[in-house]
């Protein structure tokens, strides 16, 4: 009853108004999506120009890095060569002091600077293939990170390759070193073997001489003991000969005693006999005068 009641009236009924309502937002949706569309459209041109410059921008990184790639290989075919090598890092030999870098710093003082950025610093024909590669494609690497990035590891990698050309250099110049001291260190041992050789025959023929000596020290000590003996035989022939002196003493004290005495009984006698021949005279010429009387 109350359905008709508008119907009656002449209004709309409620399912016609809500379609209607339906229709019109379905008519804005798809113009919102006809809007989208067109913005759709208008952003994938702006897409396919911003693609067709990015792919051109990348095809200059491309050609960018492919030209300093190239360079970094020809860098290394020139490392491996050793002159090349030392005119690349501006390595010469100068009269009187030896290798010496492109800043004149001799051999023994490559150690004390920076290698890196003593023999990178003035590379001119790294500088020059870089600069053929940035100005070619200069709009590709202006402000480009990546390129920035990778030059920075070009020049590393360049650095580290004239640094190691050299500590080549230097290896080389120590191994010479050694190599001279080793064959000065195998002149000397030959030397001294040839003096431990001398030596040896030196010390057997002494060893001779000493076994000879040793021989002969023994019979001088068999001599010796023997010499001991007969000194202490003749200190007993010795002794009994002081007790045999002894004795003759004694006998030759007798002796004289005995002598002296037979001395003063001779003269005795004599002067007995001197007095019996005065005797003898006397008588005689007693008797002498005894006849002369008569």
């Amino acid at each position: 009853m109350e359905e008709d009641g508008p119907s009656r009236s002449g209004l709309p009924p409620v399912g016609e108004c809500e379609w209607r309502e339906e229709l019109r937002q379905q008519q804005s949706q798809v113009e919102a999506l006809r809007d989208r569309l067109v913005e759709v459209k208008v952003g994938m041109r702006r897409s396919e120009d911003d693609s067709g410059r990015e792919l051109e921008h990348l095809c200059r990184r491309v050609k960018t890095i492919a030209t300093l790639l190239a360079y970094l290989k020809s860098k290394a075919r020139i490392m491996a060569i050793p002159h090349l090598a030392h005119t690349s890092c501006g390595i010469r030999n100068q009269d009187g002091v030896g290798f010496v870098d492109r800043h004149g710093v001799p051999l023994a003082d490559w150690s004390k600077a920076a290698e890196p950025a003593s023999c990178g610093a003035g590379s001119d024909d790294r500088a020059a293939a870089e600069g053929s590669g940035v100005h070619k494609h200069g709009d590709a690497v202006e402000g480009d990170g990546d390129v920035d990035d990778i030059l920075k590891s070009i020049r590393v990698v360049t650095d580290v390759m004239e640094s190691l050309v050299k500590r080549v250099i230097v290896a080389e110049s120590e191994t010479a070193n050694e190599k001279e001291k080793v064959r000065i260190g195998l002149e000397e041992i030959r030397r001294k073997t040839i003096q431990v050789e001398s030596m040896s025959v030196k010390v057997e023929e002494m060893e001779k001489f000493a076994v000879g000596t040793n021989g002969m020290l023994n019979e001088m000590r068999q001599r010796v003991e023997d010499m001991v003996l007969e000194t202490t035989r003749q200190r007993q022939r010795a002794a009994e000969n002081e007790q045999e002196l002894s004795r003759v003493k004694n006998d030759f004290e007798s002796l004289r005693t005995y002598v002296s005495t037979l001395v003063s009984v001779r003269e005795t006698l004599l002067s007995s006999e001197k007095q019996f021949e005065t005797m003898e005279k006397l008588f005689d010429s007693f008797i002498d005068q005894n006849k002369v009387e008569t």
